[in-house]
């Protein structure tokens, strides 16, 4: 049998804990038998919560916290003064090898800030992003978004790094080979873009570890062009979020268009399978939650009002993620051009 990967769970973060998280872990073990899962938080709520399920007992522990990092908390200083939280406690156990990913839908800033100040960048990663996986219509069913919320502010070396990592992660974990990169632009053109994308296009274009195809325009995005979808994080938090919100419209439209009369109520239910299978790949929560790549252990941020699947799949997540060694790929990356 594999050596299980150990996975902490941040079961006091998002808006619907601990009631979601835990059942997201259940789920997660009953799912696959690879899987242990440390549930970090105050150990009263998580056991009334762990005591509705069956599951494996010896492969779910939990980790007895007494604070709890709340959504509007100053990052910094919440990472700083909290210890005893489950955002510290969990980042701590993966710091010090007692565990192999930490999944939180808890405080987006607090993960960020002690992804990079407790688990700590790989030597030569200049900033962490996130990169979650979005639906889009090429051969996989989805493209990486990287960067979509840790770098508001990140310069053209960045953008380089996100998209070896992000070419990385996709022919490692989606199988890809060879993935397309492009840079979000307002235009075909190389010349198009603001000072950001103008800078970064023609080091994109001399790098030979990617296989970069130029600018990709909002509009392209879902339509699968490119399999690593390259910018800073104001634009790809923008993308994300009208993603969510286009989505979450157009099944609300359908649904609603499909029971305004008794023929198109007919119609629905003639419809009704293939039209669940089409909608569900707008569904982010399929995917899972972003990874914060680039540190020496895994980090998984998943949104704040996750439900208990987005929770399940964020863990099994964690699992490709270690087979495939990720990190241990980024790293020979980075190093390699520190080399040359």
């Amino acid at each position: 049998m594999a050596e299980l990967v150990k996975v902490v769970v941040d079961a006091m973060g998002g808006d619907n804990a601990p009631g979601v998280t835990v059942q997201g872990a259940v789920d997660a073990v009953n799912e696959n038998e690879n899987i242990f899962i440390y549930l970090a938080g105050l150990k009263e709520a998580v056991s009334v919560e762990l005591a509705k399920y069956t599951y494996d007992k010896s492969r779910i522990e939990i980790v007895e916290t007494t604070e709890v990092i709340e959504m509007a908390e100053p990052p910094v200083n919440a990472i700083r003064t909290k210890k005893d939280s489950s955002i510290v406690k969990g980042m701590m156990m993966v710091r010090n090898g007692q565990a192999d990913a930490f999944v939180s839908a808890g405080s987006t800033g607090a993960v960020l800030v002690g992804g990079q100040v407790l688990v700590g960048r790989i030597k030569g990663v200049e900033r962490p992003p996130l990169a979650p996986l979005i639906p889009t219509d090429n051969a996989k069913g989805c493209s990486l978004l990287i960067d979509c919320g840790a770098n508001v502010d990140a310069r053209p070396s960045n953008l380089v790094q996100f998209a070896k990592m992000g070419s990385i992660y996709m022919e490692s974990v989606m199988g890809i080979k060879n993935p397309k990169v492009g840079i979000v632009n307002i235009g075909a053109e190389e010349e198009k873009g603001n000072s950001l994308v103008k800078e970064t296009f023609p080091l994109l274009k001399a790098c030979p570890d990617i296989n970069f195809v130029g600018s990709v325009e909002a509009r392209d995005i879902p339509a699968g062009v490119v399999d690593v979808v390259v910018c800073e994080a104001f634009v790809g938090n923008v993308i994300l979020k009208t993603y969510e919100g286009v989505g979450a419209t157009l099944i609300s439209k359908v649904k609603k268009g499909m029971m305004s009369t008794l023929r198109s109520k007919i119609g629905a239910l003639l419809v009704k399978p293939a039209l669940k299978e089409t909608l569900k790949a707008f569904d982010l929560e399929q995917y899972g939650g972003a990874p914060m790549l680039g540190l020496n252990g895994l980090v998984v941020k998943t949104h704040g009002s996750s439900k208990a699947i987005e929770i399940k799949n964020s863990i099994l997540q964690c699992l490709t993620f270690q087979e495939q060694g990720i990190n241990d790929k980024i790293r020979e990356q980075i190093q390699k051009r520190d080399v040359q």
